[in-house]
């Protein structure tokens, strides 16, 4: 058993998938003396009913194995039922079961400095502390000092601008806009804009993103909790009326916030058009992206092919010093990249295709040229060669992509505390 790396305590607040898997994450970084876990409610009928869910998951399979293979045995011990604590693999676990509005946890009692958030109920980074419905800022009046959440920021009125003690980063992309004198809240996107981002940040470091007229993705995704395991009723005032459909035997459109959040982490994409759809599975984890560019080309020089886009990705996967990014020639399917640790993306690259055409633009049509210019043209149809490229990139959803760059994150804003 090896020391823990600081004199920190970490607090999660919810208990579902994320905050589960953080826990096993944390759990096997060994960096916190202890965790505190508010569930804000009681879990079964004791203590020992949190530690078997906290043992065993039907996707990842027993703690004691994840951290330590099929050999070990289980590691959770030490359960004071009054005290709501317990012990895995030495590490000390408090479970808080009381309060649900953020400024109430008594992370201020329990020395409590940095706050994980994975309820996804909190995200308006403008809210008060003392919003009657609970916000994020409730937890700096609780006793944090930076507080992280697993999911993009939704500011609700439109046109109220981003505090500016607030950020959204992705490791390996923007990890360094986060400036610890000044950020107290911090997003860390979504698992989708991460897989994302790191797809994208390097074709534009090679192309320049003055080259990609237009880009699209669509996720192939894994179910989550907020859909219905049956067809069920939709609550008051819900509009996407698909999320209460089985998702046991249905496909199911449904939307995504990753081009919001992308153009957060990399500004370049505010010049460029993008869209972004969603498309849910019947599989419990392990996602995938396909991303779908077009770039302008010059025509004296040599067409960008599946060579040349591969050969960017297997560059960046070399120079990725955090293994963030990873490049594939095999043949995957996303059961192969469950519990990778640490890869935010597995580029495909046997799966990589890209066309070359000329496109017609009637420079006619074009905003901004001058009349007398267009006047002195012969034809002012011209045709523009555009390679579009068709990039497919795996994520593992839950553990094995987002919630280790989660804690990645958790642990560099720690190291500033």
């Amino acid at each position: 058993m090896t020391a823990v790396k600081s004199n920190l305590k970490l607090g999660i607040n919810g208990f579902g998938r994320i905050g589960k898997l953080t826990v096993w994450t944390q759990l096997g970084r060994r960096y916190f003396k202890e965790i505190v876990v508010n569930i804000g409610r009681q879990a079964g009928t004791r203590l020992a009913d949190i530690a078997q869910y906290l043992e065993h998951d039907s996707t990842y399979g027993c703690l004691h194995g994840y951290l330590y293979g099929f050999r070990a045995k289980p590691l959770i011990g030490d359960l004071d039922e009054e005290g709501g604590t317990m012990t895995v693999d030495g590490i000390p676990l408090r479970f808080l079961r009381s309060d649900r509005n953020p400024r109430d946890i008594k992370w201020d009692t329990h020395d409590v400095r940095i706050v994980v958030d994975t309820t996804g109920r909190f995200l308006d980074p403008t809210l008060p502390a003392d919003h009657p419905k609970g916000a994020l800022r409730g937890h700096l009046d609780a006793g944090a000092r930076k507080v992280i959440a697993s999911a993009p920021f939704k500011i609700a009125d439109k046109s109220a601008p981003m505090p500016e003690d607030a950020v959204t980063t992705v490791m390996g992309i923007n990890a360094n806009d986060y400036d610890p004198r000044r950020h107290c809240l911090v997003s860390n996107a979504s698992c989708t804009t991460t897989c994302l981002a790191h797809m994208v940040k390097p074709l534009i470091n090679a192309f320049g993103h003055r080259r990609i007229l237009s880009a699209s993705m669509a996720t192939v995704h894994a179910v989550t909790g907020s859909q219905s395991v049956l067809d069920s009723l939709p609550k008051a005032g819900k509009t996407d009326l698909r999320k209460n459909r089985s998702f046991l035997n249905n496909i199911i459109l449904t939307t995504t916030g990753a081009a919001r959040a992308l153009r957060l982490v990399i500004p370049e994409m505010e010049e460029i058009g993008f869209i972004a759809e969603s498309v849910r599975i019947p599989t419990v984890t392990g996602s995938l992206i396909i991303l779908v560019l077009n770039l302008q080309e010059d025509p004296s020089g040599a067409f960008v092919r599946r060579e040349d886009i591969n050969a960017v990705y297997r560059r960046a996967a070399a120079d990725d010093l955090h293994g963030y990014l990873r490049y594939s020639d095999e043949q995957n399917v996303s059961g192969d990249i469950i519990g990778i640790p640490q890869v935010a993306a597995t580029i495909e690259g046997h799966e990589t295709h890209t066309r070359t055409a000329e496109t017609t633009i009637d420079l006619a049509q074009v905003p901004g040229l001058d009349k007398e210019v267009l006047a002195q043209l012969k034809d002012t149809l011209i045709r523009v060669p555009v390679t579009q490229a068709v990039i497919y990139g795996w994520y593992d959803n839950e553990m094995g992509s987002y919630v280790h760059m989660l804690a990645e994150r958790t642990v560099s804003i720690a190291e500033h505390l």
